[in-house]
């Protein structure tokens, strides 16, 4: 089996760079890693000590993130590498100022994983989530390298628990200690013969309460708010947009409207407020006019999200309506803000919990839509019941990086 897997990783490797040819994200995805080594050996000496994160993505990094920054406090001398699989990842925290090194994690091959370790020779190595990758975790086994997985969730349908499994079995071999999310993952490894597992919850929770501590304000955003009431769209993708733009065009309420989209394409942008009959202007036209004139701002840029749900007083989270399903809605849950998702969201657990707990409304279609965010807008009792369910529910789940860092540390 580990013969197959190393050449369907070799083969991959060749077919990726004809896709980058036809392919932006693959172009970053292929080019990104042609100078991973050169990097690291630039920056990482052999005196240096070093200890490794690795996410798959973005949100994977934000989860982490709690968890890095304590380590990096715990461990001042250390360098911090943080690697990461996707573009949609690395390009936005590419610049992050935790880490001494950010780089793209170098494809499974043998020949990678043993030049990657050689090169950074970490003390220490974090996977965060998922994302199992046997040749890496092999090398860090041999070299007697401590390696944890935190936030980990795992579930039944995965290659670990099936007969034929023995292979993927092996990678988890190689972890040290397992830091999963919820009960049932546990549960899922002792059937298979781990003990050296903890329940510890969810580090994105740290990371949301974080957030609180932090300056948040922006001026543009309080400029354009002003007194209304303010409905925050976050991470929509066209169907959501669809729905969404009904209900604004054909609203009477009067509240304004703040949109992030998923996409940022100025294609895409364009055509979305062109669609909109209301009052709109984008965040790349804010400074030629004054915001507080208008009813829509569409958020086209990266990166403030976060603090502009600190002005919400309802959230619509998106992604509901596609797959894998609906985007993070701890961000806005933790500023005590109630949310609307779309219906898939069951392979998030924090969704479905706020769910369960009334903090969070699911919608099917247009009317459901338009029920739940007339409910909200016109019953302050009930926005404010389900905001405090959201930010009770956070404050709740948060401790997480404690109990790695109390494991590490003991």
């Amino acid at each position: 089996m580990n013969q197959i897997y190393n050449l369907i990783v070799i083969l991959a490797s060749q077919l990726l760079k004809i896709i980058a040819l036809f392919s932006p994200k693959m172009k970053l995805f292929v080019d990104g890693r042609n100078t991973v080594f050169q990097s690291l050996e630039n920056k990482i000496q052999a005196t240096d000590k070093t200890i490794w994160f690795h996410a798959a993505s973005l949100g994977e990094y934000e989860q982490g993130l709690p968890v890095i920054e304590a380590i990096k406090q715990q461990y001042p001398s250390h360098k911090i590498v943080v690697t990461f699989f996707s573009p949609s990842g690395y390009e936005v925290r590419k610049s992050n100022t935790v880490a001494a090194i950010t780089v793209y994690l170098p494809l499974d091959t043998i020949s990678n994983a043993k030049q990657f370790l050689k090169v950074v020779h970490p003390e220490m190595a974090f996977f965060i989530k998922y994302e199992y990758w046997p040749n890496y975790l092999n090398e860090l086994k041999k070299k007697q390298i401590k390696t944890y997985l935190i936030s980990g969730i795992l579930r039944e349908n995965q290659a670990f628990f099936k007969w034929y499994g023995g292979f993927y079995k092996n990678a988890l071999n190689t972890f040290d200690y397992f830091f999963v999310q919820n009960e049932s993952s546990k549960t899922l490894l002792q059937n298979i013969g781990f003990t050296n597992v903890k329940v510890s919850g969810d580090t994105r929770f740290d990371r949301v309460v974080s957030i609180l501590e932090r300056d948040n304000a922006l001026d543009f955003i309080e400029q354009f708010k002003g007194n209304k009431t303010t409905i925050v769209i976050g991470s929509s993708w066209p169907k959501d947009e669809e729905l969404l733009i009904s209900y604004i065009n054909n609203s009477t309420e009067d509240v304004k409207f703040i949109i992030a989209p998923h996409n940022i394409k100025a294609e895409q942008i364009q055509e979305l407020k062109n669609a909109i009959t209301r009052n709109t202007i984008l965040f790349s036209e804010k400074d030629n006019f004054d915001v507080s004139n208008y009813s829509v701002f569409i958020i086209d840029t990266i990166g403030i999200l976060t603090k502009i749900y600190s002005y919400a007083d309802i959230a619509y989270v998106g992604g509901g309506f596609g797959n894998p399903g609906v985007h993070n809605i701890l961000e806005p849950a933790t500023f005590g803000v109630p949310v609307i998702i779309g219906p898939n969201y069951s392979h998030f657990a924090e969704a479905t919990a706020l769910v369960n707990m009334g903090g969070c409304i699911v919608i099917q279609n247009q009317i459901q839509m338009n029920e739940a965010f007339d409910l909200l807008l016109q019953n302050e009792d009930e926005r404010f019941e389900k905001g405090h369910i959201c930010s009770t529910f956070v404050q709740m789940n948060k401790g997480a990086t404690q109990a790695v860092m109390g494991y590490l540390i003991k």
